[in-house]
């Protein structure tokens, strides 16, 4: 677990600096997190029904931002458990959502699958919903 506090501790330290206009053009990569956030029912109805406050669509686009910034990061060794520790923390902190219902592992496995795309270099992502 003390592994997983410090690769949180270089993801946070990033995150800063990763919120930009919204006008700006995504990566492919940050399309694909984008994309299956968008697909996450937890997320979206912790959004839809403001669990997180009146800011809770900028907090999800700032959890994007987020992962996009962890996942990005090449010298960093990211593992599966270290998304799901850190969208578990994310959604408990920023959403005020302790989901146990399976799916944090769900799209952690499918993150890791999109980073793995992108460090291959390939174009297209895809997300599918179970």
């Amino acid at each position: 677990m003390e592994n997983f506090h410090a690769k949180d501790e270089i993801c946070v330290a990033t995150n800063d600096r990763n919120m930009k206009a919204e006008s700006i053009t995504l990566s492919p990569l940050h399309e694909g997190i984008s994309t299956l956030l968008s697909q996450w029912p937890g997320l979206q109805m912790a959004v839809k029904n403001e669990w997180g406050g009146q800011d809770s669509p900028q907090k999800s686009k700032q959890l994007s931002f987020d992962i996009l910034s962890c996942l990005s990061q090449s010298n960093a060794a990211i593992g599966v458990e270290d998304v799901e520790n850190m969208l578990y923390e994310r959604l408990l902190l920023s959403f005020n959502t302790d989901i146990d219902d399976g799916s944090i592992e769900e799209v952690a496995e499918q993150l890791m699958t999109l980073r793995e795309e992108y460090v291959q270099g390939k174009s297209s992502y895809t997300t599918t919903k179970n």
